[in-house]
Order: structure tokens, then sequence, then C-alpha cells
């Protein structure tokens, strides 16, 4: 699995009580047009599993190149993972996105669906934001972050971090 890019995201909620929470997420996909689907996997040991389980809205953040600390924290356990990154609430929403994200995608909550040591989290598309050109988007590749340059619409050409 390790040759297989992907992109890095933040994915966050609220709690009950209000409290934001978040995670690093590599596996994340689209998975349908019509309507428009994200599946987002959850580990099953996660510490914020159960608040997204329940939660009604959750935002999907692609970071881009330049977020490579904010990936790390969001990863680590026992830290104030919103201590860091410059997050705001949605208008009409409540789920954190971080404004500086390379897209940073609102979803409704729709169903969890167990699969191996996951969880695949369900979300409808309800909008999402752009940040400008920014970095190309952070990747994690072979166990490392990397990053694709914009281009001319060639195919671009992976850089990696190790």
């Amino acid at each position: 699995m390790s040759r297989l890019a992907a992109a890095v995201t933040i994915v966050a909620t609220r709690d009950d009580a209000g409290e934001r929470r978040g995670f690093t997420a590599t596996s994340v996909t689209s998975a349908s047009l019509d309507p428009p689907l994200l599946l987002v996997g959850i580990s099953r040991t996660s510490s914020c599993r159960e608040v997204f389980r329940t939660a009604t809205e959750f935002t999907v953040n692609v970071l881009d190149d330049g977020h490579r600390n904010l990936a790390r924290r969001f990863a680590a356990p026992g830290v104030d993972r919103f201590a860091e990154g410059d997050f705001a609430a949605w208008p009409g929403g409540t789920a954190p996105r971080l404004v500086d994200a390379h897209v940073s995608i609102r979803c409704a909550a729709l169903d969890v669906i167990p699969v191996g040591d996951h969880e695949m989290l369900v979300g409808g598309f309800v909008e999402a934001r752009f940040s400008g050109p920014g970095d190309g988007p952070l990747l994690w590749y072979r166990r490392g972050f990397g990053s694709v340059a914009a281009g001319d619409g060639a195919a671009p050409s992976p850089r990696r971090e190790g």
C-alpha cells in the first residue's frame, strides 16, 4: 500500500459539547458523482472515532505542501490538535474548516460502514471552499510526504521528502 499515493487531509467535526475534533486521513475518495459522495476511512482505534460515528457533519480539508507539520500534529496522540492552524466554522454549519486548505469540503454525515480494521464515513457533499493557487496538494507516498507541482496539463512528477 505504501506505493499508492494519496492526498493528505484533515477531517474535522465538533462533538456534542462543541469541542473541535479531528484526525489526519489519507484514505479519502470520491464515491459517487450523482449524488456527490465522499468516503473517509477512520481507524477503529482512533481516539475520535465515536465522535465521528455520531456527527451530523464533517469537513475534509485537503492540505497543501506547506501543511506538513499540521498533518503530523493531527496524527499525534495526546496533543491539542487545533492549537495550530487557522480553523473557522462554516457559515450555517458547525464543522471546522482549515481556512488556508487547498480545498475544504463540507459534508453531511450519511452513514458509517465497517470495513476491516477501519470504518468508512460516508459524506454527502454540501459545499466547498478553495484558498487560492497555493502550493500543490500534500501527498503521502512510500511512508513520507511528497507534493505535486502544478504544471501545464502534463502528467505531474512527484517530489518526495523522507
